[in-house]
């Protein structure tokens, strides 16, 4: 009888422990595996609770850093600035850039990755380019798993850049340790539209392109918005960059580095357990949406002959469809 082939060490190596081995070449910088990881929380694989479960003990270094704002604000650029100013002071940064998605293939469709030119050929900078997948609120759940992978790698950054779709682009808050809000002179209709949305979330407020003309008037007019703003504590700074020279990035910088001192005093865990609510919060809702794309099994039509009729609220039988109201 002919032997059997042996199996490849690969195939026969417990799972645990090809996970170890995976983390502790994440935590030294080791790109490919820094990438694998991702990719397996990207995706959910079947191994992405086990890896989750490995890098744990690892987590709590890095300070989320969440850039968010207008389209034509340069986002893309300032984070690229701001890598740059990073990596001058011999610290690591990962970014996650979340990209619109493609309609045909559901992927990014922008590719920050060609845009941050500072990325290219340094190991202490890893981006990643990831799509929203539709989500509204600028940010994909895939991001808020990967900034464990840059966590448990010890990046001491992770620069996470929205979509930038405007006062909807407020998921951020849950997300980021510390949020940056930046706008550009030129983007009048947008300015009013932050005022519902993305002012209320700020920690920082940045005036990119402060070189072009109308640089003032955008910083008074976000002043003049935070002076009506209701809010607890300290109004957040206002400042001026222009990405494109570096000009401001510095003192943009110091800012971010006294917020992170406050952030960091808190527990590692608390700051987890915030992106866990959100993405238990996300997953709710995709699932209420599942349902009502679905009808609900005829349930959806009830409930809305009800709601037409009077005989029932819209609350009510928004509570009756997710299993929460009385017969």
């Amino acid at each position: 009888m002919a032997e059997k082939p042996k199996k490849s060490l690969k195939t026969t190596q417990p799972k645990a422990e090809a996970t170890a081995q995976l983390v502790a070449k994440l935590r030294h910088f080791e790109r490919r595996s820094i990438a694998t990881a991702i990719t397996e929380l990207e995706r959910l694989s079947p191994n992405a609770t086990n890896l989750l479960n490995e890098m744990k003990p690892h987590l709590g270094h890095a300070l989320v850093i969440g850039i968010t704002g207008p389209p034509g604000a340069g986002k893309s650029t300032l984070v690229n600035a701001l890598i740059k100013h990073i990596r001058t002071l011999d610290r690591t940064v990962g970014v996650i850039a979340v990209d619109p998605s493609s309609p045909v293939s559901g992927g990014a469709i922008l590719g920050d990755r060609i845009r941050m030119t500072a990325a290219l050929d340094d190991d202490g900078v890893f981006v990643r380019s990831l799509a929203s997948r539709g989500y509204l609120g600028g940010l994909s759940p895939a991001a808020v798993r990967i900034i464990d992978v840059f966590d448990a790698a010890h990046f001491d950054y992770v620069l996470l850049e929205t979509v930038g779709t405007g006062q909807n682009e407020i998921d951020v808050a849950e997300v980021a340790d510390i949020r940056v809000v930046v706008s550009a002179p030129g983007l009048g209709d947008a300015i009013q539209a932050m005022k519902s949305g993305l002012l209320e979330i700020a920690d920082i407020l940045v005036i990119n392109k402060a070189d072009r003309d109308g640089a003032e008037n955008t910083m008074h007019q976000l002043l003049g918005a935070l002076s009506i703003r209701s809010m607890d504590g300290e109004k957040p700074p206002v400042l001026k960059t222009t990405a494109t020279t570096g000009s401001g990035v510095a003192v943009l910088f110091e800012t971010l580095e006294k917020l992170g001192q406050k952030v960091l005093a808190n527990p590692a865990d608390a700051r987890r357990r915030r992106r866990a609510r959100y993405l238990i919060a996300r997953a709710a809702a995709d699932i209420v949406t599942k349902t009502i794309k679905q009808g609900g099994d005829g349930k959806l039509d009830l409930l809305a002959d009800k709601v037409l009729e009077g005989t029932m609220t819209p609350d009510d039988a928004a509570a009756k469809l997710l299993g929460n109201g009385s017969t």
